[in-house]
């Protein structure tokens, strides 16, 4: 009977060892479980104020490792001990989510409007990619858009479009370089890839990876110079009572240089194939791509030219209802999926949940997310640089404005930081401590540097978040530390362009 009893007491263990965080690196395992040691131990030692810093930093290592494990149980966990031991409260969690509804709204409808969408731009895109053949082109192409579409509809529903795109692109190639497929065909399995394709889909990864960095870096920088380009571009403006037009020339002295700078940086990257850019599309692909395009052009019967009529209709709707902001955005994208499913027939339930599956973890993460913020907003972490820039005068203080939020921003929401620091200015303002000239300066340095040096970080920009926590990422090998990487050219030459214009120019 004992021994009986020692087997079942061996299997209890290895299952607990099992179900942890499931499938993830042992290693992984212990660090999160020492985390979650660790912190109340510093709680009671060395006070609230160190632990919550410590808590983002192992928050942020939970995204690093994102291809590891999903942060959401990690992250989530961490969040759920910051409540119990005091660091915030669930009435202040509730508080950011109230704050961030648009963004959540955004994501829970937009990204499932654009799953209802990605056949006709796959099919769009597909034209495109086999009539471009230069790399550098491309990457100009991807940026331009990138920038051009943020500046007037939203940067988290651009970066949705081209991930839509890649994952399209990617699977075309995928289920043709598979040596068998078959029921149960998976995007994600390697060993079934022929011998001879290994090659080519790496540098398909690579040119995938440089695309969608590109794409998602001309989204921050179109998001930067007008009203509607990101969420906190409308907390400032509404702050300053500024109109889009008032926005964008207040902006410019900065936005405009930060552009110019951030498109020629995409140039100069695929031109000199530096620095993990240079990836070219693989004949095998392009041909496989080609193919596939007069395929289905040749298979497309009247219904299918229909729907892509439909999508298109859909596109222009979006992208006028948008730019001209008749809705919240997760409002309109929810529009577009009635729209879409009303009329290319898809009405039965199972096919409509679909298209929510690849938004509601990251939805859940981003709730996660917000606790951390909360954290940070019930601690005052961020309180003595706050106050160390308000004592700056001129100038100096317009650099530090941008450069204190650019670092803040890129460990935390930009949203928060930008509202903490145009309370702040606005409180200082309303004081008569400032010149109305100077009060403007204040916010757009504000604005330019929640903006533009948070790109260093997935979690420094909500799209380039959702770009690492998606289905796409782990295909194309673009793990935290890759971003960073790659986006450490961009983050340099976009910064020392907003801080010199920042200087001589705002």
């Amino acid at each position: 009977m004992g021994i009986g009893q020692d087997r079942k007491q061996i299997g209890i263990g290895q299952a607990l060892r099992a179900n942890f965080l499931g499938h993830a690196p042992t290693w992984y395992k212990t660090t999160i479980l020492a985390f979650l040691v660790l912190n109340p131990i510093l709680m009671f030692t060395v006070g609230k104020y160190v632990t919550g810093w410590v808590l983002i930093v192992e928050f942020i290592f939970t995204l690093a490792m994102a291809l590891k494990c999903y942060p959401l149980p990690a992250g989530g966990l961490l969040a759920i001990e910051a409540v119990v031991i005091g660091l915030t409260h669930p009435h202040s969690i509730y508080h950011e989510v109230e704050l961030n509804l648009p963004v959540i709204l955004l994501l829970m409808f937009m990204v499932a409007g654009i799953y209802f969408m990605k056949e006709g731009l796959v099919y769009l895109f597909t034209k495109i990619l086999t009539k471009v053949r230069s790399k550098v082109a491309l990457a100009f192409l991807f940026s331009i858009l990138g920038a051009v579409l943020s500046a007037f509809l939203d940067a988290l529903t651009v970066t949705a479009v081209i991930i839509a795109v890649a994952y399209g692109f990617y699977n075309i190639f995928h289920k043709f370089a598979s040596s068998h497929v078959h029921e149960n065909y998976d995007v994600s399995l390697d060993h079934i890839i022929h011998d001879k394709y290994h090659e080519d889909l790496d540098q398909f990864r690579g040119f995938l990876r440089n695309l969608m960095m590109h794409g998602a870096v001309g989204t921050a920088l179109g998001g930067a110079t007008t009203l509607v380009g990101e969420p906190q571009n409308l907390l400032i403006g509404s702050i300053m009572k500024w109109d889009f037009v008032d926005f964008f020339l207040n902006s410019a002295p900065v936005s405009i240089p930060v552009l110019i700078a951030g498109l020629l940086t995409a140039i100069t990257l695929e031109a000199t194939k530096f620095w993990g850019y240079g990836y070219q599309l693989p004949d095998s692909v392009r041909k496989v791509m080609e193919d596939d395009a007069k395929a289905k052009d040749a298979a497309m019967d009247t219904r299918g030219r229909l729907r892509l009529i439909a999508m298109a209709v859909c596109g222009v709707l979006l992208i006028f209802s948008l730019a001209l902001h008749l809705a919240e955005v997760g409002i309109i994208g929810l529009m577009i999926i009635i729209l879409l499913t009303a009329f290319n027939g898809v009405i039965e339930e199972g096919r409509i949940g679909h298209a929510f599956e690849e938004a509601m973890p990251f939805t859940a993460l981003l709730i996660v997310f917000f606790s951390i913020v909360a954290v940070i907003h019930d601690q005052h972490l961020f309180t003595p640089i706050i106050q160390w820039v308000l004592h700056l005068e001129g100038q100096d203080q317009l650099v530090a404005f941008f450069a204190a939020n650019g670092i803040l921003s890129a460990i935390s929401d930009n949203v928060f930081v930008a509202t903490v620091y145009m309370t702040e200015a606005q409180k200082a303002f309303e004081a008569g401590g400032i010149a109305l000239d100077h009060y403007n300066k204040m916010a757009v340095s504000i604005n330019m540097g929640t903006n533009i040096p948070s790109v260093a970080t997935p979690n420094g920009q909500a799209a380039f978040l959702f770009l690492l926590t998606s289905a796409l990422a782990p295909l194309i090998r673009l793990s935290y530390m890759e971003m960073v990487k790659l986006a450490l050219p961009y983050t340099v030459v976009m910064s020392i362009t907003g801080v010199l214009a920042t200087m001589y120019l705002l």
